[in-house]
C-alpha cells in the first residue's frame, strides 16, 4: 500500500486549509491515483516555528500504478495547483504532500535537485503522521527500522508534540 501524508497551515484562493487538503484529495483521483482510506483531520503546532499558523494534516492510503517518481512529479504538480511556494525550507504552505510509505520499498532517487527517501526520512518523529497513519493502518510498520507504528508513537518526544484529533464539529466551524 501507498501511504501519503497531505498537509495545510495557509489558506489558498481556493479556500482554507480544508478546503486545499480535499481539493489535494480530488486532484490525487483526476490522475488515477484511487483513494483507499482517509484518515480524520488532525492539527499541530508548525514546525520548526510554532509561532506560524498551525497544519492540519490527514494521511491516505492511495493505490496507482506511477513509479516513486512519476508519482513524486504528480504530486508536486498538485502542490503547485494549490499555489504551494517553495522559498524557504519550513515555510508556512498551503499544500504539502509527502511519501510516507510506497508498498513498504526503500527508494530513494533525486526530482528536481531534492534527494527523496522512501519511507519518508522523518516519518518516526512526526505525530502529524503517525497519529493518522495509524488510525488507518493499525498495524503499519516502518519497513527499515522494523518498528512497529505503536512503538514509534510511543517513542515521540513528549515536549511540543501536541496533536488534536478535530471533530467534524472543529471542523464545520473552521469552515464556515
Amino acid at each position: 500500500m501507498i501511504y501519503l501524508g497531505i498537509g495545510s497551515n495557509l489558506p489558498s484562493s481556493f479556500g482554507n486549509r480544508f478546503v486545499n487538503i480535499n481539493l489535494a484529495i480530488s486532484f490525487l483521483k483526476e490522475k488515477n491515483i484511487n483513494l483507499v482510506k482517509k484518515s480524520s483531520f488532525y492539527e499541530t503546532f508548525s514546525f520548526p516555528n510554532k509561532d506560524d499558523p498551525k497544519f492540519i494534516n490527514i494521511v491516505v492510503s492511495v493505490e496507482t500504478s506511477l513509479t516513486p517518481e512519476n508519482l513524486m512529479t504528480t504530486l508536486i504538480s498538485i502542490e503547485e495547483k494549490l499555489e504551494r511556494k517553495r522559498l524557504k525550507k519550513n515555510d508556512p504552505r498551503t499544500c504539502d504532500i509527502d511519501i510516507i510509505d510506497y508498498n513498504e520499498e526503500i527508494i530513494n532517487f533525486k526530482l528536481n535537485n531534492f534527494e527523496l527517501k522512501i519511507p519518508h526520512q522523518s516519518v518516526s518523529s512526526r505525530n502529524f503522521v503517525l497519529y493518522p497513519l495509524k488510525e488507518i493502518c493499525h498495524n503499519w510498520t516502518h519497513p527499515v527500522t522494523k518498528k512497529s507504528i505503536d512503538v514509534l508513537i510511543e517513542n515521540l518526544k513528549t515536549t511540543n508534540n501536541e496533536i488534536t484529533k478535530l471533530s467534524q464539529n472543529d471542523i464545520n466551524s473552521h469552515v464556515k
